[in-house]
């Protein structure tokens, strides 16, 4: 009988790696981050956590195996989604493992932009001393969080230490804990013009494909800043590029871009209103553990138990 198999493209430490095999003492278990580790096993795999662009023609093969995978990251827009769907293939997230690192991004952009440390710093390399008129602050300011999830829960209860009014949008329209007020999609041109600080926090679908281009950007205040850690193609590039050139938003801090890495003829390198990172906002020393930990060690439990996977299971007509 052709033993069952699991692969993991990533390093995780000895105790975990423990855990898994005890889950599934009967089964092969693949664990390594370098290509030749994994590549041998990708047809025979029932189970990867962990998705290589290389894996995306395997899947579609007859003879793929394939019946689980878990994803490394929160967004899934990068896996092959009509094929995966195709075969019934059960795709679980890493969304919550960021909730942590994003949401002190997002305030490092915030306060960066308020208070113009990002300007001081350019003016540290040479050694210029100027007030450059900073004169805001980020108490008693609106923030509107796009896109209320682990990251934007975060980042509202964040928000309340600053005194913030703090609003909302969901699809549901639910309430949240430290959310004011809460919005759906649907109602998003209201929320703009009220805001200090617009905050992205979307996954990527067909909906939120260049949600924010010229219109967005004309509704928000010409002193509010504008910050993005879900993808770069939620926002419309070129129109941002505008609307900060010609002042219709004061600034914006950025983590994702439309093409990465951002080229280097990219206007947003030079302008001064700008924070570039480079796609970093969710980097943590604890990303693995909360991978293994908190998703994918309490799924596989339920899986070898023949149950539905309680965490982060994705819904494929939402793609999310």
């Amino acid at each position: 009988m052709t033993r069952r198999k699991l692969v993991i493209t990533h390093t995780i430490d000895h105790d975990h790696a423990e855990k898994v095999k005890s889950l599934v003492p009967d089964w092969d278990v693949i664990i390594g981050k370098e290509k030749k580790t994994w590549k041998p096993h990708l047809k025979d795999a029932e189970v990867i956590a962990g998705w290589k662009p290389e894996m995306n023609n395997v899947v579609a093969e007859p003879e793929a195996n394939l019946r689980w995978v878990q994803a490394w990251s929160a967004g899934i827009n990068g896996l092959p989604l009509d094929k995966l769907e195709g075969k019934e293939t059960v795709i679980t997230s890493a969304n919550g493992v960021h909730a942590y690192p994003i949401s002190e991004t997002i305030f490092g952009h915030m306060l960066a932009l308020t208070r113009k440390i990002h300007t001081y710093v350019k003016q540290q390399q040479t050694k210029t001393w100027h007030h450059a008129n900073m004169n805001l602050e980020l108490h008693e300011k609106t923030v509107g969080i796009i896109g209320v999830g682990a990251i934007g829960k975060e980042t509202a209860k964040i928000a309340k230490a600053f005194e913030m009014t703090v609003l909302g949008v969901r699809n549901s329209g639910e309430p949240v804990e430290n959310v004011d007020e809460m919005y759906t999609a649907d109602s998003l041109h209201d929320l703009l013009p009220r805001c200090d600080y617009v905050v992205v926090s979307l996954p990527l679908t067909e909906k939120t494909h260049h949600l924010f281009g010229a219109k967005e950007f004309s509704l928000m205040k010409d002193t509010a800043f504008f910050v993005t850690i879900g993808r770069g193609q939620l926002v419309a590039e070129t129109e941002l590029i505008t609307a900060l050139k010609e002042g219709a938003i004061a600034g914006a801090g950025l983590d994702v871009f439309e093409k990465e890495p951002l080229e280097e003829n990219n206007p947003l390198w030079e302008l001064d209103n700008v924070i570039v990172t480079p796609h970093t906002a969710g980097s943590t020393e604890f990303y693995n553990k909360r991978v293994m930990e908190d998703i994918f060690i309490p799924n596989l439990e339920s899986y070898v138990n023949g149950d539905t996977l309680p965490v982060n299971r994705v819904d494929y007509r939402k793609g999310y």
